[in-house]
C-alpha cells in the first residue's frame, strides 16, 4: 500500500474519471468499488469511491457531491521520453478538457495534468543559465512541449 494515495473530489464523475485514467495509461487498473449504502449522503447502491492504480501510483476518486471542487493548484505530472509518448498522453488526456500553456492541460473532469519530455528537465538544469533561459522562453511559447523546439532553444547562442 502506498504512503500517500491522491484523492480526487468529484461531483458525480468519479466511476468515469477512473475509467478514463484507466484507459489511457497502459497496465492501470481499477482496485475496487465502493458504493453508498442506505441512510448514507449519496443515492444507495451509486458510486462513493473507486481505487484505481496508473502508472504503479494509486488514486481514490469519490463522488462527494458539488461541496468541493478539482483546481489547477493541484496537478499531475506525466514524464516522457519521447515526443510520441508526449502526443499520446496530450491528445488522450486533453480531449473533451482544455489546452493551457507550457505543457499543461485539464482534463474533462478538470484534472490538470503536465506532459513533461524527460529531457526538459535536463535542459533546465546545470550550470548554463543563459542555456536554461532559453529553453524556458521556448517552453512559455509553447501549448504542447516539443522535444525538438526545446532542443534547438537550447543550441542557440
Amino acid at each position: 500500500m502506498p504512503k500517500i494515495t491522491p484523492f480526487l473530489w468529484f461531483d458525480n464523475k468519479a466511476g468515469q474519471a477512473a475509467r478514463f485514467y484507466t484507459s489511457i495509461f497502459k497496465g492501470s487498473k481499477t482496485l475496487d468499488i465502493a458504493r453508498y449504502g442506505k441512510g448514507s449522503p449519496g443515492k444507495p447502491g451509486s458510486v462513493m469511491t473507486v481505487r484505481f492504480r496508473i502508472l504503479g501510483q494509486e488514486f481514490t476518486a469519490l463522488n462527494g457531491g458539488p461541496v468541493f471542487k478539482i483546481t489547477p493548484a493541484v496537478s499531475f505530472v506525466v514524464h516522457c521520453k519521447t515526443q510520441r509518448e508526449v502526443d499520446y498522453y496530450w491528445r488522450r488526456l486533453a480531449a473533451g478538457g482544455k489546452e493551457v500553456q507550457c505543457g499543461w492541460l485539464e482534463d474533462r473532469y478538470g484534472v490538470s495534468w503536465q506532459i513533461v519530455p524527460d529531457v526538459l528537465i535536463r535542459l533546465l538544469t546545470g550550470t548554463d543559465r543563459a542555456k536554461a533561459e532559453r529553453v524556458t522562453t521556448a517552453m512559455m511559447k509553447m501549448v504542447k512541449l516539443d522535444i525538438k523546439g526545446l532542443r534547438r532553444a537550447a543550441l542557440k547562442a
